[in-house]
């Protein structure tokens, strides 16, 4: 590798997914790098998202039986779709609700504290909404969070070490819920090695998938886990607000959802309404309320996209990329004070950069300014994130060109250091 901008137009030539670009509306003039928060808008998204729309107008009440996508099966026909990209039968994901929803759902169907198993075990990297979840579902059943939600300590504050993780799942612990990436650092956990951990203990385990789908492949089956949880607004491009998912195992079919509504009904037997509820025999059964589908509209033709390019290669592409930025700004940004804090190695990084800086909230202010969408975590990060769909080679060198720009010539300090009300 080197800095120079042609290299960078030569990666450009080189890229076997560089054509799917055109498929996404591109700001312009803009270097977009926070499609680890929303991912771009996708000429195919929008088309799925009309033709929906299209549906209501013609149809009214009859499109949920009418069109060409029936409503009443719209969510299993996305969880469908989804499911290559978790490594799960079709029956055991679930296009619905939202990220913390379908918490709630699941910590209800699956926390059931017994003797001195009474504990949840999660990690203080977390994003928050999954802790302010949890901490309720304590509440809920009478336990103090304090007491009761018990935190894997992280040694550097970016990163967790999954021996931590291992040696914090005691016999007091009832369920263990994980990120499958972290959302600061972009670290991939171990599934794997943490499900097999947990289930030698007798431990049911979970993960929240957020920062992973979509960037990486996944083999849940594979792994054993027993549920897992995401959002589809990020990598896979649903737009905002996007109707989240779920994966519940297959050996954990039949069990009765912890929060019912009338969706989670047996397909054949939800319009017979009756008092006693009959759940769907698959994943299916975790759904609560009537699908959103006007949110849940857009992430079909999104997902056309990632079954034409699979997985594989987008986390190829992606791992390119990102090798190509850390490089840069190892050459380009070495005189000032940048931490790379992300994982450098492939096995254990996720789709983004986090860089480290005491003036990190000024200096995303300066890079937006700049033409250069970043996202700024606090008290210190920013994260960039190139997305194998629709970022090339050359925005990456323009984005640090724009950094050391700003870094030069200290624009950044006309910001004050602090973030706005929304990051």
């Amino acid at each position: 590798m080197d800095i120079t901008l042609e290299y960078a137009r030569k990666l450009d030539k080189q890229d076997i997914l560089k054509h799917y670009r055109d498929e996404f509306y591109l700001l312009p003039a803009i270097m977009y790098m926070d499609g680890n928060s929303l991912g771009l808008l996708s000429k195919r998204a929008e088309q799925s998202l009309l033709s929906i729309l299209d549906s209501w107008k013609k149809y009214g009440i009859d499109g949920w039986t009418q069109g060409e996508h029936p409503w009443f099966y719209f969510s299993e026909t996305l969880s469908e779709m989804c499911a290559p990209l978790v490594g799960a039968l079709k029956e055991e994901v679930m296009i619905t609700g939202s990220t913390t929803t379908n918490l709630h759902q699941l910590v209800a169907s699956f926390y059931h504290p017994h003797g001195k198993r009474t504990k949840i075990l999660v990690d203080e990297l977390n994003f928050p909404s999954d802790l302010y979840a949890i901490s309720s579902q304590l509440s809920l059943h009478g336990y103090n969070p304090e007491e009761h939600m018990k935190f894997v300590k992280s040694r550097d504050g970016n990163t967790l070490l999954e021996e931590d993780i291992i040696e914090s799942m005691t016999d007091d612990i009832a369920l263990i819920v994980l990120p499958s990436v972290l959302y600061r650092s972009g670290q991939i956990l171990n599934l794997k090695a943490l499900t097999k951990a947990a289930h030698e203990r007798n431990i049911i385990i979970g993960f929240d998938l957020c920062h992973s789908i979509g960037s990486l492949p996944h083999n849940l089956d594979d792994w054993d886990v027993d549920f897992a949880f995401w959002c589809n607004y990020k990598h896979l491009n649903g737009g905002p607000g996007a109707v989240g998912g779920l994966f519940v195992n297959q050996k954990h079919f039949g069990k009765r959802p912890g929060l019912a509504g009338w969706f989670g009904s047996h397909k054949e037997k939800q319009f017979d309404l009756a008092i006693e509820m009959s759940p769907a025999s698959n994943a299916g059964a975790y759904q609560i309320g009537t699908p959103n589908i006007l949110s849940a509209a857009p992430l079909y033709g999104s997902l056309q996209m990632f079954a034409e390019v699979g997985i594989d290669a987008i986390r190829s592409k992606s791992l390119t990329l990102t090798d190509y930025m850390m490089f840069l700004i190892k050459e380009e940004l070495k005189d000032f004070q940048f931490n790379i804090a992300n994982p450098v190695d492939h096995e254990r990084r996720g789709g983004h950069i986090y860089l480290v800086h005491e003036e990190a909230a000024r200096i995303c202010k300066a890079l937006k300014d700049h033409r250069v969408i970043p996202d700024f975590r606090s008290p210190n990060g920013i994260r960039l994130a190139p997305v194998a769909l629709y970022s090339s080679f050359e925005d990456v060198w323009n984005t640090v060109q724009i950094l050391k720009k700003i870094m030069t010539e200290e624009t950044y300090k006309k910001y004050e250091n602090k973030r706005d009300v929304v990051a």
